[in-house]
């Protein structure tokens, strides 16, 4: 089929490698202008548009996709489909109606739950065992349009956000090779969305990963998994703020000790007094230094047992 291609991070390669696999001719890749990164500031491109580049794929970076010379560039080229994966920017009707067979969104969640920005963050911090993708076809509303093909896995019970969207990046890709397959074969079908069952997954925020210590150890530990890498999770240790890197759950130890206080410091960890259970930090970064182990801290560093994370 002609396609287009709409996406930008890096979960979304491999869903265009896989659409050039299977032999799609893909007229044209769109992905967000290139931006600053880094400490110098120096202008990036997308990941998407690294692989468009090396297939040798047109690629097109409009500021606003609602721009009149953008849509009548789409119509131009007349696409059979659109798929589209973690692009960042909302689609009009307009382009939704182009394609003879619609637009096709690949989003990485069981819908209808975590309809949104960040499914993947929020399937872990809220604790969720179970995750998924959903191919569905777009429709004006966020995330809201008739679902193709679902398919989940399991969440690992340590396992991060970053290591997730690994996993869900080459699943999204094997969902969305089915999904173009049955399309082409005339076999796809439609199931409508039941809203009841909905539920929302907003852009993370910097000041998300700010923990707080009445919460259980289990909601901090899906915290700090949820957030890795970034925003991160964070407290403050003697007024600096520590970034914790790692940690793990003892949800059922009934030690004594405020919310916040330090029950123990030993080379395996510091011992964290929640308000169900203890967390203990495995690893921390402190402000100016490296990502290290609490072993490692400690060979030049002191922590005080009784301290209070988060004073």
């Amino acid at each position: 089929m002609n396609a287009v291609f709409m996406g930008t991070p890096e979960f979304a390669v491999p869903c265009l490698e896989a659409m050039l696999e299977q032999g799609h001719d893909i007229k044209a890749v769109v992905t967000q202008p290139d931006r600053p990164k880094g400490r110098g500031k120096q202008l990036a491109m997308p990941p998407v548009k690294q692989a468009a580049l090396k297939n040798g794929i047109e690629v097109l970076q409009p500021e606003n996709v609602k721009s009149p010379e953008f849509v009548k560039k789409l119509r131009d080229i007349a696409p059979d489909v659109i798929v589209v994966v973690a692009f960042g920017q909302i689609l009009s009707k307009e382009i939704l109606d182009i394609p003879r067979h619609g637009c096709i969104n690949v989003h990485a969640s069981l819908l209808p739950k975590y309809r949104g920005a960040a499914p993947i963050n929020w399937v872990i911090i809220n604790g969720e065992k179970q995750t998924g993708i959903t191919t569905m076809l777009m429709d004006e509303g966020l995330d809201t349009g008739d679902m193709l093909i679902k398919e989940s896995i399991q969440i690992e019970e340590s396992e991060t956000a970053n290591e997730l969207h690994d996993r869900l990046s080459s699943l999204g890709a094997a969902v969305l090779r089915t999904t173009l397959s049955r399309l082409e074969d005339g076999t796809l079908t439609r199931e409508k969305q039941n809203d009841s069952e909905s539920s929302y997954a907003p852009i993370m925020k910097k000041t998300l990963g700010e923990i707080d210590w009445g919460k259980s150890a289990k909601d901090i530990f899906n915290l700090v998994r949820g957030t890795s890498p970034w925003p991160g999770a964070f407290t403050t240790l003697d007024g600096m703020t520590m970034k914790v890197m790692k940690a793990r759950c003892e949800a059922e130890a009934d030690d004594e000790g405020r919310a916040g206080e330090i029950l123990e410091v030993s080379k395996s960890g510091i011992r964290v007094k929640a308000s169900e259970g203890v967390l203990a930090i495995e690893e921390i970064q402190m402000p100016g230094k490296k990502k290290m182990s609490i072993e490692e801290y400690l060979r030049g560093n002191s922590i005080q047992k009784g301290a209070v994370l988060g004073a």
